[in-house]
Parts: structure tokens; sequence; C-alpha cells
């Protein structure tokens, strides 16, 4: 039988960071992000964008947690690193908004410095949807 291998640290820091978001956990996230960091958000909607800066960043995620009155959810599906300071962490992102329904996959590309995220790059399968849905 072989031996279950230990977790890449960065591989564990996106899982902590995916955990911490869907338990609503700022706090957590706040920990994990540098404080100069960029998350870019595809799409042209008003939720789209570079935000720059951790409070920027955490003021994003509220304001998802809010638009869709709580029901959105990040799953995550796995996370994929390369040991130089990238992973990605593949989602199922499902939300409710005004009566629109959202179910779409995509992932997130993570740049870690350290034990802190740089930089999120976010990619979805559908960028028309995502667009019609925050729209």
């Amino acid at each position: 039988m072989a031996k279950a291998m230990a977790e890449h640290p960065h591989a564990a820091l996106v899982r902590k960071g995916f955990e911490a978001f869907s338990r609503g956990d700022m706090d957590t996230l706040r920990g994990l992000i540098a404080g100069d960091a960029t998350h870019h958000v595809p799409g042209d909607h008003p939720l789209s964008g570079d935000f720059k800066g951790v409070d920027s960043i955490i003021e994003m995620y509220e304001r998802l947690g809010a638009e869709t009155n709580g029901t959105m959810r990040a799953e995550l599906i796995g996370v994929a690193v390369d040991g130089r300071g990238h992973a990605v962490g593949m989602t199922r992102f499902t939300a409710e908004r005004n009566g629109k329904r959202l179910d779409d996959t995509g992932c997130i590309v993570f740049r870690i410095v350290g034990d802190k995220v740089t930089d999120l790059d976010e990619c979805v399968e559908d960028i028309d949807k995502n667009n019609e849905f925050w729209s």
C-alpha cells in the first residue's frame, strides 16, 4: 500500500483559504493574503476588475456574499501546484441573485511568496454567463 504523501504547503494554503471563504471567515483570509496582493476578476460587470490590496479584496468577497444573499458557494474541486510559487484552485461556483442562478466552473491561479498569496488570477468557464449574472 502506498504511503499517503503530505500535501504540498501551497496546496494546503489554497485549501485553507477556500475553507475560510466558505465559512465567511474573513479574518483567516486576511492572514493568508499579502497586504499588497491583487485579485483579478474576469469579465465586464460591476464586480469585475482588479482589486488591489487585502482590504479591497476582502470587501469584494463580502460584496459577493451580500449580492447573492449568502447563496454563493465556491466548491474546491482540486488544487494543482508547480512547486515554484504557483497553485491553481479549480472550483465549481454557484450562486443565486435577482431570480438568476449561476452554476459555472473556473479556477484561480494563485501566486504565493513565503506563506502569503500575493496575486489571484481568476478564470471562468463561461464569461458571458458570468457577465449576465453579475450585471
